[in-house]
């Protein structure tokens, strides 16, 4: 995984246009943390980019082709592929500890349920 500090400058506006795209098809308010699956990314002029997205505890995997169309971008959502890397994953150690800290501040104790690498 490339961390968000690390996308490849050619691929940070592709990136950071779909992020734009699935916070608004989603009314979400994901951050880009980062990028999976760079080596495959040029498939037949577009770019198929797969995003570790996160919003407050949530962090997903989201497959994206990106393609250019004028001055912006074309944006279609694709299958990721049985053996990739799921859908929701553990957020980044930052993500997290920014979480729990806020809910350390909210709640007397917290619970955290750890189930096959996933929180």
């Amino acid at each position: 995984m490339i961390p968000g500090a690390d996308i490849p400058a050619s691929l940070r506006p592709a990136a950071e246009a779909a992020l734009t795209w699935i916070n608004q098809e989603r009314g979400a308010r994901f951050t880009l943390t980062g990028l999976v699956d760079v080596d495959e990314v040029v498939v037949d002029g577009g770019v198929e980019l797969g995003l570790v997205l996160c919003e407050d505890d949530l962090c997903v995997r989201e497959q994206v082709r990106v393609e250019r169309s004028g001055e912006g971008f074309r944006f279609s959502a694709i299958e990721a592929g049985s053996s990739a890397i799921p859908a929701q994953l553990d957020p980044p150690p930052g993500v997290r500890a920014d979480w729990l800290e806020r809910q350390l501040n909210e709640h007397v104790f917290v619970l955290l349920l750890f189930y096959r690498g996933l929180w």
